[in-house]
């Protein structure tokens, strides 16, 4: 135990937790001697109270020997930790998670300097400073160097500022549970829109294929490229599923892949739905 962690039981759970929870948050690890994931939290958790440095309170408790605070604060299995603020508890995880998990769960609870400067850096590309953004970052990045979610907002920030390569290369270098995180999808997909939309004839050029020749597959496909680099999602949606409608084989199944990858690029819009709808149907 360090001095910024502490056994607590339910004589001073009180006065360490609750009251202490007025000053700064109090990160409660609920476990047990014979639990083995437990002994594997419990060095994660102390490693990064010292960290951390004070700026919140890890208060062990011993739920064989507090069987009664465990059911009061709802644990049904362990290792159970709940962080409190202000005397309620603002959020919870059980189970052993790995410290990178831990480390992101607290840095929600709890920001640090590189969390601040990130969160900045959020504010200034939805801003429109791009370039402001990518310069707090890397200030971010300077003080936590192994921080893989400031390497992906870089990237993220690159591929706005239509610096693709460079996002490219950063994207590839990201490990761990940034690397299979939304975000990641999401960027993954607009870098793979932005380069197929690159380097191909003009949208005049090839409406004037299409005009010319119903079946001229190859335009359609370019056209969707275009229209899906410029944001124009339903647009490019209708032209790759025409794709499929006349040729489903066509480039190796080009246009369902390509529309996969424009789901994940729009996330949550409610295009998403109606368009898979609308796959379905054409596949069936």
């Amino acid at each position: 135990m360090s001095e910024h962690a502490v056994d607590v039981g339910a004589a001073d759970f009180a006065r360490n937790v609750l009251e202490e929870s007025h000053r700064r948050p109090v990160v409660v690890d609920f476990w047990a001697p014979w639990c083995g994931p437990c002994r594997s939290l419990k060095p994660i958790l102390e490693k990064l109270a010292a960290e951390y440095a004070g700026r919140f309170l890890l208060a062990r408790v011993n739920t064989d020997e507090n069987q009664e605070l465990a059911a009061q604060f709802g644990v049904r299995g362990i290792p159970a930790v709940k962080a409190v603020i202000d005397g309620e508890i603002a959020d919870e995880f059980t189970g052993a998670l790995p410290e990178s998990a831990v480390r992101g769960w607290l840095d929600g609870l709890i920001p640090g300097p590189a969390e601040l400067l990130r969160r900045q850096a959020a504010e200034q590309l939805a801003a429109g400073d791009a370039p402001g953004a990518l310069a707090t970052l890397a200030e971010a990045w300077r003080r936590a160097p192994r921080n893989e979610r400031l390497r992906l907002d870089t990237a993220e920030v690159l591929a706005q500022m239509g610096e693709s390569a460079e996002a490219q290369g950063l994207l590839d270098g990201i490990r761990g549970e940034a690397a299979s995180s939304p975000q990641a999808a999401q960027l993954k997909a607009r870098l793979a829109v932005a380069s197929a939309a690159q380097g191909g004839a003009s949208e005049a050029e090839l409406c004037s294929r299409v005009a010319a020749n119903a079946n001229d597959l190859d335009a359609r496909l370019q056209l969707a490229q275009l229209a899906a680099a410029a944001g124009r999602y339903a647009e490019a949606l209708e032209l790759l599923l025409d794709i499929i409608r006349r040729d489903r084989r066509f480039q190796d199944d080009v246009a369902r892949k390509t529309m996969l990858n424009l789901f994940t690029l729009m996330g949550s819009d409610p295009l998403v739905g109606e368009y898979r709808r609308k796959l379905a149907s054409a596949l069936s």
